[in-house]
């Protein structure tokens, strides 16, 4: 009762489950939408046509993410510092050149995708005459021209809330679009139509509202701003090329899971394992909405040098997380082989999957703090070192089992991954703030 009264009574702490709060309840939302999707998506498609979906907006996902700059870790990072110091004019400069730096990877980002899928489709997906369908579900990359900096920006405002309601809406749309596809014995090009129309609509939304903010927050003419007036352009790109170089490895050896089991496998096997994997991602409903309020308040104590308010804010956030991740990995390993045949009782097959990615996301989403601890004290390359040797070691192993033992495998080897990179991370930014708790005493 104790631990309780103290999380309520801390204004903190009571901000960001204020904040974690709007969104969560949106992204509930958002994940029974996105459930109904998939139930829908999976019965009208057979296992091969849901797999061959999930690859090719994998695909897109993954090239767009490749040429990202992660440009809202650098918003917050130095943004959200020139807010809390009043320098209102270099945080207008940084915003604007982070908006423009991400218009134009985009662009390059959607023409990549044209000129390769040809090749996509042949040695990656391995289903050639579907280049039509990459370059269609590219176009998702333009409409998200900004996402990344719009983001950040609603995060420093404090209005990162309303990305909930955004990716609400989004989801809705896209929902209604396969209800009606399913209804109609629709195929597999509409429920690619529902999925872009829905990144369409999230990318423009996003970036219409964080423009909104931004012009409250630093005035109308916040784009005139000069980048002359930003003290450290050369401690800025290297901040960004980490982040980038960070968000390439994570890509890489992470978040491109389905391109992997497809290079290994088959369209099957991603229909599989794309469902195993949806289903735990009921881990991210709570944790994504804490990441994008945490990360601004790691970075406002750190400027602050508030150490034993840092320490004991860790300490809560963690116990949090710990707590609810605990309950739904319950949830999913009793019940993890109904829910799966919901979608069809070939989909069953993918429970093993499913415990086996269970272990190291419950790891990952309790400590969901550790990448942001280290941006926040200006060590971007840690990070970036750790994730590539787990993920090489990953995809070494993936290349000697996954071919052999399945999918099931490869579900392994991400919580391999998972355990290995977050430990060694959260050592090292716990052993910082140590060190700096000694240079610079509260």
């Amino acid at each position: 009762m104790r631990l309780f009264q103290k999380l309520r009574d801390d204004e903190l702490f009571g901000r960001v489950i204020s904040n974690s709060a709007h969104l969560f309840s949106s992204n509930s939302i958002s994940l029974a939408l996105s459930v109904v999707q998939g139930i829908l998506a999976a019965r009208l498609l057979s296992v091969f046509g849901w797999g061959l979906v999930a690859a090719v907006m994998a695909y897109a996902s993954t090239v767009n993410g490749l040429f990202s700059f992660r440009m809202s870790e650098m918003v917050v990072r130095y943004g959200g510092a020139y807010l809390e110091q009043g320098e209102k004019q270099k945080a207008a400069a940084l915003i604007k050149v982070a908006s423009l730096a991400e218009t134009t990877v985009s662009v390059l980002a959607f023409f990549f995708v044209v000129l390769s899928a040809g090749l996509a489709a042949r040695y990656i997906i391995k289903t050639p005459g579907i280049e039509r369908l990459l370059i269609a579900f590219a176009i998702g990359l333009l409409a998200n021209f900004n996402a990344e900096t719009s983001t950040g920006i609603l995060q420093i405002t404090d209005k990162v809330r309303l990305r909930g309601t955004i990716n609400l809406v989004q989801n809705l749309v896209s929902t209604l679009i396969i209800v009606a596809a399913f209804l109609m014995h629709g195929n597999l090009a509409i429920v690619l139509v529902a999925y872009l129309t829905g990144k369409a609509i999230l990318g423009l939304g996003l970036f219409f509202t964080a423009q909104a903010q931004i012009r409250r927050a630093l005035g109308g003419g916040w784009l005139n701003a000069s980048p002359s007036v930003l003290p450290s352009a050369r401690e800025m790109f290297k901040f960004a090329f980490s982040s980038n170089l960070s968000a390439t490895v994570i890509l890489v050896f992470r978040e491109s899971e389905l391109l992997w089991v497809a290079f290994f496998l088959s369209p099957v096997a991603v229909g599989l394992y794309k469902n195993a994997y949806a289903i735990i991602s009921l881990l991210a409903v709570p944790a994504d909405p804490l990441i994008l309020t945490v990360y601004p308040e790691l970075n406002r104590l750190i400027v602050q040098k508030a150490w034993p308010r840092l320490r004991s804010f860790l300490r809560k956030v963690t116990t949090l997380a710990f707590a609810y991740n605990m309950v739904i990995a319950l949830g999913l390993i009793l019940f993890g082989r109904w829910i799966l045949a919901i979608y069809g009782p070939n989909y069953v097959a993918a429970y093993p999957a499913l415990i086996a990615l269970l272990v190291g996301l419950v790891f990952n989403y309790t400590l969901f703090w550790n990448r942001p601890l280290l941006l926040s004290f200006g060590l971007p390359t840690f990070p970036l070192w750790i994730t590539l040797i787990a993920g090489v070691l990953k995809t070494l192993f993936g290349f000697l089992l996954v071919p052999h033992y399945g999918y099931v495998m490869e579900a392994a080897l991400l919580s391999f991954y998972y355990i290995l990179s977050v430990g060694f991370i959260v050592w090292r930014g716990m052993k910082e703030l140590r060190r700096q708790e000694i240079l610079s005493p509260t």
